[in-house]
């Protein structure tokens, strides 16, 4: 297993690799490469998604920069002292985030934003990395069940003590919190899966253990 948390030159899975080939050739100007984790190099809060998005992440080059999924996550990090802005334009917007690191379990775009388990495999070589560089106390938010899942399997924990749900919250045996999130993607917050309420109740949870 890699110690490397991140390779922008990463091409393991072919599938992947091939489709960010074909996404450069139909639009040049889109980073179309992995995607690399943003924020504080030794993180209190480290967020985990899926995977970048068509034309947000996989074409801005950050997390969750670009599309839908960004809104709602940008304006709570601010509301909740992660960020100095509430908005995430692009790599030259000025937006730093405090305390805070953004990551995604898969790093490259997947055909039709579904990775297939052999990719969510082979990218949590990196994940693992990234876990394993966390001190102690340091918060683990999760965007969804995939990167649950992955989380889990980066610390070899296993599902079924860990299960997921909308704001849970379990203490690691590594000294590390989960917590736990529907993603805040644009189907999810369009349906009133997750509102805005639920989504900040999760930051004020999380904001309580790093406050004391």
């Amino acid at each position: 297993m890699t110690q490397t948390t991140f390779d922008l030159d990463c091409k393991q899975c072919p599938r992947l690799a091939e489709f960010l080939r074909k996404v450069k050739k139909q639009h040049p100007d889109y980073h179309a490469l992995p995607v690399a984790p943003f924020g504080a190099a030794n993180p209190k809060l480290l967020i985990v998604g899926l995977a970048p998005g068509m034309h947000g992440a996989n074409a801005t080059g950050r997390p969750f920069t670009g599309d839908y999924a960004g809104i709602l996550l940008y304006e709570t990090l601010f509301k909740f002292g992660f960020s100095n802005k509430p908005e995430s334009v692009s790599l030259d917007d000025g937006l730093k985030l405090k305390q805070c690191r953004i990551t995604n379990a898969v790093k490259c775009l997947p055909p039709e934003n579904k990775p297939v388990g052999a990719e969510i495999k082979t990218c949590n070589q990196f994940l693992a990395a990234e876990l394993a560089s966390l001190k102690k106390g340091t918060c683990i938010l999760v965007l969804g069940g995939i990167a649950h899942s992955s989380v889990l399997t980066a610390l070899q924990l296993r599902k079924k003590d860990f299960p997921f749900g909308h704001n849970l919250s379990y203490d690691l045996p590594s000294g590390l919190k989960l917590f736990t999130s529907y993603h805040c993607s644009r189907y999810n917050t369009q349906t009133k899966r997750l509102t805005t309420p639920l989504f900040h109740k999760v930051f004020k949870d999380i904001r309580k253990v790093l406050d004391k």
